[in-house]
């Protein structure tokens, strides 16, 4: 099975008996990518109907006939095109990247349509344009807009958010990423250089309470997670969306973000192959394995919440597909406004409704 075709068919079969979704049309923009087509047999599954867009108008044809399903194109700089995209949906699922060329048009959009708003986006710098630009105007439209729902961003907030309890605030955040492996899309990659080229090859970390822009090495540490991973080498300071997302609603001042130092060179190096799907499996996730380990700390205090699972692209579906779900329902925190997911939902809830995609350990 190849990296376009995580999921097929399977998705159609699965949504025979209906849904949570109960026919409500949902856009998602890059349906096609590799994460877009875990959404949208997501979507499928839980018993919405995706209606597939993006910039690519060939490849949604043939996506729109192998789903059944109807494809409106819609290039990012032809604001027209876009309200067509979204015309009759309920909500848009932003999947395409650089999403510092696609979120602020698609954004833009679901403003004029008054739909919320959701994208998997992990690239830091989209992300703080997000609540930026768009905090204000989504809290007087009355739309709610939740960036990076996704593996990374959304699951670490999550997981902050739930190991904080009861506490209002905390010193300091630690989002460890145990990866076996990490076979990057090409979508990854094109974000990762949009990134760097943002921030001029600079490394950047959430400290003293705001982003800083470092030229030195980051640091390569040792972490202990929860077995069966044990003590490992990590890259310090290996910054993710989650010093974007964790901030925005948590007072901690120190937000620090590790991945273990093997998946962080099958990142870096150019030969490493895209993701593909294992043998025996059908819904079409990889072999790669994860854990992310949360540890909060205050004064003297320290508390814990850890997430396992497989395949980080697969787990984003499920992800921002239950927040749709949510905030289709109004099963939210927040009515409106730039919102990450710990301060939109309630973040335990969230959490166990992702058993039998993710194995969640709270404190």
């Amino acid at each position: 099975m190849g990296t376009e075709q995580p999921a097929g068919k399977r998705g159609t079969d699965m949504a025979a008996g209906g849904g949570a979704g109960a026919g409500r049309t949902v856009a998602v923009f890059g349906a096609y990518g590799h994460t877009g087509r875990f959404v949208v047999a997501e979507l499928i599954a839980r018993g919405f109907v995706p209606l597939l867009s993006g910039r690519d108008a060939v490849r949604l044809k043939a996506m729109a006939v192998e789903y059944d399903v109807q494809a409106r194109p819609a290039p990012v700089d032809d604001p027209a095109a876009l309200d067509r995209a979204l015309a009759g949906a309920a909500a848009v699922i932003n999947c395409a990247g650089p999403f510092a060329t696609t979120a602020a048009p698609v954004i833009e959009a679901a403003l004029r349509a008054r739909i919320p708003y959701l994208d998997v986006a992990a690239e830091i710098e989209a992300n703080v344009d997000t609540f930026a630009h768009f905090a204000d105007r989504a809290r007087a439209a009355g739309v709610p807009v939740v960036p990076a729902m996704a593996f990374y961003g959304g699951l670490g907030d999550l997981l902050t958010t739930a190991a904080m309890g009861e506490w209002t605030a905390a010193d300091e955040a630690h989002v460890a990423y145990g990866l076996n492996s990490w076979h990057p899309t090409p979508g990854t990659r094109i974000a990762g250089e949009v990134s760097r080229g943002r921030r001029d090859g600079r490394r950047v970390r959430f400290s003293g309470g705001r982003l800083e822009y470092r030229d030195d090495a980051a640091p390569v540490l040792e972490w202990v997670f929860p077995e069966p991973l044990g003590a490992r080498e990590v890259i310090g300071e290996f910054t993710m969306a989650d010093v974007v997302t964790v901030p925005s609603h948590l007072p901690i001042p120190e937000v620090r973000t590790y991945m273990t130092v093997e998946a962080a060179r099958d990142l870096s190096a150019p030969e490493t192959p895209a993701p593909v799907a294992a043998d025996e499996d059908e819904a079409g996730r990889s072999a790669q394995t994860f854990l992310v380990d949360v540890v909060v700390r205050s004064g003297g205090a320290e508390r814990r919440a850890v997430a396992r699972g497989r395949d980080i692209y697969a787990v984003t579906a499920p992800l921002v597909v239950e927040a749709a779900e949510r905030v289709l329902t109004g099963r939210t925190e927040v009515g409106a406004g730039v919102v990450s997911a710990g301060e939109m939902f309630d973040a335990t809830d969230f959490l166990r409704a992702l058993a039998g995609q993710v194995t969640v350990e709270l404190p």
